[in-house]
């Protein structure tokens, strides 16, 4: 059996744009992504702490050191500009892997989105 667990997780970061009119996803800073495990194109849970807003989307990789998180198109209308949200990656894995694995989670600034 396989079972799908939380992979990565950024805990709590502040929005700094909303694109709606990009054709989508979520831009984050690759030193953010490094540091959560993330990669480009990989699929993504959005929770809004503002709002209680839940979306799904795909990383795009933003400008390294930009401190970028920016939700874009239709995503764009689900947060504000100082949000503070979580990014939540899954993973699908064998029932027994999936006991013993320890997810990435990193907490950033939320005044900074330094990544610590």
């Amino acid at each position: 059996m396989q079972v799908q667990v939380v992979k990565s997780k950024i805990h709590r970061v502040t929005v700094t744009e909303a694109d709606l009119n990009y054709i989508g996803s979520i831009t984050l800073d690759p030193d953010m992504m490094e540091a959560a495990n993330m990669i480009e194109g990989e699929k993504v849970q959005i929770v809004n702490i503002n709002n209680g807003e839940r979306l799904e989307t795909y990383i795009i990789r933003g400008e390294r050191g930009s401190k970028a998180v920016c939700l874009n198109g239709p995503a764009a209308r689900r947060v504000a500009v100082g949000d503070i949200i979580i990014i939540i990656s899954y993973g699908i894995m064998d029932f027994e892997e999936a006991k013993s694995f320890k997810p990435t989670l990193i907490f950033p600034d939320t005044e900074t989105n330094s990544v610590h």
